[in-house]
């Protein structure tokens, strides 16, 4: 008799393998996205090849809406999701401490928590350790407070981050970075040129066959939006400790300047996502860590909107709220970055810069 046993189902990094060999022997996208020419320079994939090119990967969905060998064919590719998932398995294993990243990319109530606790804990700090006096929102937390909090809350994160990127490239092969890889990564970071849908001018992430630039909008608003903001935070750093110039900065001190527009496209540009994502197929992701993305891309908003409200609402009675609102947000983001989907943009930047390794060979 015939054994009628299916056939036990295949790892992540093997699934996504059996179809990257599919689309080595087809090359029909190869002036897609990195992904492809990556792939195809090789004739065999390790795991830790899987790996590179998964994170290379922007999810973009234009070479499934391309493929004939999406079901109902018997070959059922599904690249998309299939680096996905190899994505989600491998942040997973990459994070230190573990089993952090595997609770908030997938819960976005988890997440959810940890913004309550991070409020909660901004909220009894201005209550309980509100200086004598003091200008601004230093009348309801001290300078020496605010670096008490956010100098761990900061460093640490980011010390686990690069304990996970140390793994991600021992595991991809990578090699010594030069400047000339650094700066070609970020030449297709800042332009998201992987997202640009090679010569059609978009990708189809939320529109099925047809084109949209409205993705690379969105992410485009964030990314700069953060930048923007991390350069306000780093510019008030500069003004306080190399010139002994203190908050509150007015209108048009260098902090406002780049905090405001940085705040507005962070708000704006999540907004965008969330938008995109309900309208997208989530079979072409990893469905399991849908939530914790979707309340990722909502805290990275939050904390925009609500530093604009602190904006807002100078020298009214909101100030106090809103300062521990705010700040309890920003909290939760630094704290949970390692494990949210707020690690992918370390992972792809090194994707990128082994990517640039890979074209110098």
């Amino acid at each position: 008799m015939f054994d009628q046993t299916p056939p036990p189902a295949l790892s992540a990094t093997d699934e996504a393998r059996r179809q990257m060999e599919i689309c080595n022997a087809c090359r029909y996208c190869e002036g897609y996205c990195a992904v492809f020419p990556s792939a195809f320079s090789q004739r065999a994939f390790s795991d830790g090849d899987i790996i590179q090119l998964a994170s290379l990967c922007h999810n973009c969905r234009g070479c499934y809406y391309a493929c004939q060998y999406t079901e109902p064919h018997e070959f059922a590719l599904n690249l998309p999701r299939a680096l996905a998932e190899v994505r989600v398995e491998s942040w997973d294993r990459f994070a230190w401490p573990g089993g952090f990243a595997r609770l908030f990319q997938r819960s976005g109530g988890a997440l959810a928590v940890a913004l309550v606790l991070g409020i909660a804990a901004l909220f009894w700090a201005v209550s309980a350790l509100a200086p004598a006096s003091g200008d601004g929102f230093y009348a309801y937390l001290s300078h020496g407070i605010m670096v008490a909090i956010f100098a761990p809350a900061f460093l640490l994160p980011l010390a686990a981050i690069a304990v996970g990127l140390r793994r991600y490239w021992g595991e991809v092969g990578g090699e010594r970075i030069r400047w000339a890889h650094l700066t070609a990564a970020m030449a297709d970071a800042a332009t998201l040129r992987n997202l640009s849908g090679g010569a059609a001018g978009g990708c189809n992430f939320e529109q099925g066959d047809r084109y949209s630039q409205a993705r690379r909008h969105a992410h485009q608003a964030v990314f700069w939006g953060f930048l923007l903001c991390f350069a306000s935070t780093s510019s008030g750093t500069v003004l306080h400790y190399g010139f002994d110039i203190q908050a509150p900065y007015g209108l048009f001190s260098l902090p406002k300047l780049l905090g405001l527009p940085g705040g507005f496209l962070l708000s704006v540009g999540a907004v965008g996502l969330i938008a995109l994502k309900f309208k997208a197929d989530p079979k072409l992701g990893a469905p399991a860590v849908w939530g914790g993305e979707v309340a990722f891309v909502a805290l990275l908003g939050f904390t925009g909107l609500t530093g604009l409200a602190l904006y807002g609402a100078t020298g009214t009675a909101l100030v106090a709220p809103l300062l521990a609102l705010h700040l309890g947000t920003v909290l939760a983001f630094f704290l949970t970055t390692p494990y949210s989907k707020m690690v992918h943009g370390f992972y792809r930047m090194a994707a990128l810069i082994r990517d640039a390794q890979r074209k110098s060979a």
